[in-house]
């Protein structure tokens, strides 16, 4: 964040290619849903809450714990206002903790000096309040994220990063964990748990960072690891696969035994490989492909049953060239049919009113034609909005229109 944040990065990726007020006030009329099919019992209706770089809370470093925990209620009220039932709490942004971590440095976002206690417990609170509110609480991590910088040095002198130096590579201005590293592995899995394990957690969410969004004219330096880890592989790409793949179906196991209730999910982007890569890829023509850019072996994630839940991030609208919102959700959809893994779609109300996007997004009610068409799909099971900040603002009323045409009455999530 702070310089291309993920979302935007969805947008940049795909151009390399040759959107106030209470929602109970929104106007009604939007498009009807379709007749002839009842959803299935729950619905998730989610908003991202993000820490990085005091994305949406706290508004910025060094409030005083009163200030933060008063913010932090605020965007919880604003949910239930709006009448969602799931918040993804990003607790672990880069390498660091939003709980008293045995692990890793309480987050510098809290109080602007990393490994500072804030004066209070932002996981916890959340979670009680969450919970107190009627909302799900589902832990947020970053797996292999240290710094939105290059410097070592400018971590906290205990950090897992500078005491074991080894285990950090520097990649296009930030700091990454090596994937290819076994006890890397160990250890982020180690440190994400202890959450798990200390909080009653609805879920464990991971965002779509693995291997990093590539940076042009320059090369993620896993030479050593590969060196001492990739004999059996074909090629490199294989190798970093399969850590990724290990990441994700050893963490699915700890958190069945850690917390069998809390149920695991991913959020990647919103295309595994378009269809003149792969035949079994989406109809679009995106310049960032998740299996062959983050050696994210997505759908082969759902195929396998490995996670509970995928929520792609479809961040473009009804129309779109190079990534259609309305030929993605059907490929996710028929990614999920008959696996049981729950199938989330992604929304960028982000984009809604911002000038800089295509002339679709200055629509209030183009998200509302996200949720009709996605209706038509009975393995879409709700959505998540990115993010907390344009929930509560909503620039043009455009979840005020969501709410009014698709959310009328209060929801439970599915369970």
């Amino acid at each position: 964040m702070g310089r291309l944040s993920r979302r935007a990065f969805a947008m940049a990726a795909l151009t390399t290619l040759g959107t106030a007020g209470d929602a109970t006030a929104a106007p009604r009329g939007g498009a009807a849903v379709p007749p002839g099919r009842r959803r299935a019992a729950g619905e998730l209706r989610g908003m991202w809450l993000a820490t990085v770089a005091n994305r949406d809370w706290p508004s910025r470093a060094g409030l005083a714990p009163a200030e933060q925990r008063a913010e932090l209620l605020a965007h919880l009220d604003t949910a239930v206002r709006r009448r969602l039932n799931a918040v993804f709490f990003q607790v672990r942004p880069t390498a660091d903790a939003l709980w008293p971590s045995p692990y890793e440095p309480w987050s510098q976002y809290l109080t602007g000096t990393q490994g500072k206690h804030p004066g209070w417990d932002p996981l916890g609170t959340a979670v009680k309040e969450a919970h107190a509110r009627g909302l799900e609480l589902h832990a947020w991590f970053n797996p292999y994220r240290i710094a939105n910088h290059t410097d070592p040095a400018r971590l906290v002198a205990s950090h897992p990063a500078r005491l074991h130096p080894d285990w950090a590579v520097p990649y296009g201005g930030k700091l990454y964990y090596n994937p290819g590293l076994p006890e890397v592995r160990a250890f982020v899995q180690d440190a994400m748990l202890d959450a798990v394990r200390r909080y009653r957690v609805d879920g464990v969410h991971f965002d779509d960072y693995f291997y990093p969004y590539p940076v042009a004219g320059q090369t993620f330096d896993d030479d050593a690891a590969y060196a001492a880890h990739g004999a059996d592989f074909p090629d490199r790409a294989s190798w970093r696969r399969r850590n990724i793949d290990r990441l994700v179906s050893e963490t699915a196991a700890l958190i069945r035994k850690v917390r069998p209730a809390a149920r695991f999910g991913i959020s990647p982007f919103g295309v595994w490989r378009n269809a003149a890569t792969d035949p079994l890829g989406s109809d679009t023509r995106a310049g960032v492909q998740t299996y062959d850019d983050l050696y994210a072996d997505t759908r082969s994630w759902v195929r396998e049953r490995w996670i509970d839940y995928i929520c792609p991030q479809v961040y473009w609208n009804i129309g779109f060239a190079a990534a259609d919102y309305a030929k993605l959700v059907p490929w996710w959809a028929a990614v999920a049919k008959g696996t049981g893994v729950r199938l989330y779609v992604g929304e960028a109300l982000y984009k809604a009113g911002d000038p800089a996007q295509p002339a679709a997004w200055q629509d209030p009610v183009e998200l509302s034609r996200h949720l009709t068409l996605a209706k038509r799909y009975p393995q879409v099971r709700g959505h998540v909005f990115f993010s907390a900040k344009e929930v509560a603002a909503d620039r043009i009323g455009a979840l005020a229109r969501v709410v009014a045409d698709h959310y009328q009455q209060p929801a439970k999530p599915p369970r």
